[in-house]
């Protein structure tokens, strides 16, 4: 897997819309469609968000709902690591984990099974979008709670502005595409 090409990254970029006042006034939504529905795109944009944990010996990759699952199910692929879904309340059938963040234009929880993750392992973390960092942070919440071990969070889209990255003070952060 080689590192992105400027050529590719600009391919990946070209590939996201703005869509204004979504999912309310003010707020620019990042729509990743086109980039899903691109085959070159999104195996471009899957291969670097996983490129820089290719040696880190990953056991398990973290997605928060919905489209988080997207993308870290395809890097726990690349990694030959397992996938763990982190999920919205009331979504998974045993015992869990609750953890309650603040979005960008709201609140919300996420949960995981108590045995998604043991003590001591190796967790990647992975998203479609940094904005606040509230999402990421709960998944970390998650993550240490059950003992992991976070090795870092990689997303596509990184929302400068938004200073999400704040919030995840201590661990590894890579970003594909950012926006000032």
């Amino acid at each position: 897997m080689a590192q992105p090409h400027p050529d590719d990254l600009k391919h990946i970029g070209s590939l996201i819309r703005d869509v204004p006042d979504f999912p309310k006034p003010g707020i620019m939504f990042k729509d990743i469609t086109p980039l899903l529905r691109d085959a070159r795109g999104l195996s471009m944009a899957m291969d670097a968000i996983a490129k820089p944990f290719l040696d880190a010996k990953v056991d398990v990759v973290g997605g928060a709902e919905s489209r988080g699952f997207i993308f870290a199910t395809a890097v726990a692929a690349r990694l030959s690591a397992g996938f763990v879904p982190i999920r919205k309340p009331g979504r998974l059938p045993l015992e869990t984990l609750r953890e309650e963040y603040s979005l960008e234009y709201g609140t919300s929880a996420l949960e995981i099974h108590r045995d998604a993750v043991r003590p001591g392992d190796r967790v990647l973390l992975v998203d479609d979008l940094l904005a606040t960092g509230g999402t990421m942070e709960a998944c970390c919440k998650l993550v240490d709670g059950l003992g992991g071990e976070i090795v870092g969070t990689s997303f596509l889209i990184e929302l400068k502005f938004l200073g999400g990255r704040a919030k995840l003070d201590g661990h590894r952060v890579h970003s594909v595409l950012t926006y000032e």
